[in-house]
């Protein structure tokens, strides 16, 4: 089986544009913004890019392919506003993911601050469900992946637990699966440097949502230290978890239909490619 490694692209001159770039790196599997992700104001998918998209994917391969909501929704607010505004946006980035043929919308759940966490919780469940009612996905593989946090205060999805709770009370209104990314594991305290910790963490995802569920990794070294519970990417091997640990990951079975996605700083000019480089160079 083919391993599907890629990166977080931009669509300037259109989402086509980012499967181009796609290949021209070595990826074959890609995330990408339909939108701005800090503005509510969003432009409408343009249909022939939509199907120009369909087309190169189709033509290099390159699959699947994510859509990352944008980082102004917050499903789980204590603000009836904004989750008024983040059920909207929600509903319009399952829409554009559906005209541009994704496969997976990468979802943070939220902050839960000035309530509780199980308010939290209960508020984004109940957010997403009125989001995709009665959205055309039937006859599609679209799939919402709940995306793990690095447990800052009040945010919802910290821990493997809360991403679980909130998979289990969707799974029967809509397609869910989780995306983990290895800098929110590991900062959240989650141990995937070492041997002993990787495996301990393994029986942690088997007995909450399972191998199964984990259709995407974010790939991302961390900046800061495991439990830091601070949300910093690094390049591949030039942070606190370094290169075995994705070397373990890249070749663990139980993830072999899983896309490993890198979402590394841009710092100079070849930087997406240097890390798909180096994550492929990682699989045996």
């Amino acid at each position: 089986m083919i391993k599907r490694v890629g990166v977080h692209l931009g669509t300037s001159g259109g989402a086509s544009k980012a499967v181009e770039k796609a290949r021209e790196i070595g990826a074959n599997t890609l995330q990408i913004f339909s939108s701005s992700p800090r503005m509510w104001r969003v432009q409408k998918v343009d249909l022939v890019q939509a199907e120009r998209t369909r087309e190169l994917r189709a033509a290099f391969d390159i699959g699947p392919m994510a859509i990352h909501t944008s980082y102004l929704v917050n499903v789980c607010s204590q603000t009836s506003e904004v989750r008024e505004k983040s059920i909207a946006g929600l509903r319009g980035e399952i829409e554009r993911a559906l005209i541009l043929g994704a496969d997976y919308l990468v979802l943070h759940p939220g902050s839960w601050k000035g309530l509780s966490r199980s308010e939290g919780l209960l508020l984004a469940a109940d957010s997403i469900d009125r989001a995709i009612s009665d959205l055309p996905w039937q006859g599609t593989n679209f799939n919402i992946l709940i995306e793990n946090t690095a447990g800052s205060e009040c945010s919802l999805g910290g821990s493997f637990e809360q991403v679980a709770e909130l998979v289990d009370r969707l799974k029967s209104v809509a397609p869910v699966g989780v995306c983990l990314d290895t800098c929110h594991t590991h900062v959240a305290g989650y141990d995937i440097v070492t041997p002993e910790g990787y495996a301990d963490t393994m029986t942690l995802i088997a007995i909450t949502f399972g191998f199964d569920a984990v259709r995407v990794w974010h790939c991302n070294d961390a900046k800061a230290a495991r439990g830091s519970k601070l949300d910093r990417h690094q390049h591949i091997g030039q942070g606190s978890i370094g290169f075995e640990p994705f070397r373990r990951l890249l070749n663990d079975e139980r993830f072999a239909d899983s896309a490993f996605i890198a979402e590394t700083p841009v710092d100079e000019l070849g930087d997406e490619q240097q890390n798909v480089r180096l994550l492929k160079s990682l699989v045996q």
